[in-house]
């Protein structure tokens, strides 16, 4: 199965909701063509909401796709929401991480609204999680 991208512009980010299939494939997909949206709105924060279906992707295969991502990202985005509905916690906290030491502004949320929040500057990036 592959997978639906849906942005929706809003009045200082854009809005992605991911649909579809948990594969490397889909994951590294959907993010280049969110960073190309991003460009192409010059609109560099984004709330990512995914919601992808099937197993979860192992640890080394989100470290190898944030250490190749961060590099075509680096500079790019001024902030990245994530919010992954099917995710477990250590998952994203790992990610997070590895996101943040290679210079990505992203923080992990759990909900949507607060991630949206987090975007308009009303809760701090600690209260991500």
């Amino acid at each position: 199965m592959d997978y639906k991208l849906t942005t929706t512009q809003r009045s200082n980010y854009l809005h992605a909701i991911i649909e579809g299939a948990n594969t490397k494939e889909n994951v590294i997909r959907y993010f280049e063509k969110i960073r190309s949206e991003c460009k192409s709105r010059n609109c560099y924060k984004v709330l990512i909401e995914e919601h992808l279906e099937g197993p979860r992707i192992g640890m080394m295969d989100i470290y190898a796709m944030i250490e190749r991502g961060s590099v075509e990202s680096i500079g790019i985005f001024d902030a990245i929401a994530y919010v992954d509905v099917n995710a477990e916690n250590i998952t994203m906290e790992f990610a997070e991480t590895v996101a943040r030491n290679r210079g990505i502004p992203i923080s992990v949320f759990s909900t949507v609204s607060d991630a949206e929040k987090w975007l308009l500057g009303e809760i701090s990036r600690s209260a991500g999680q």
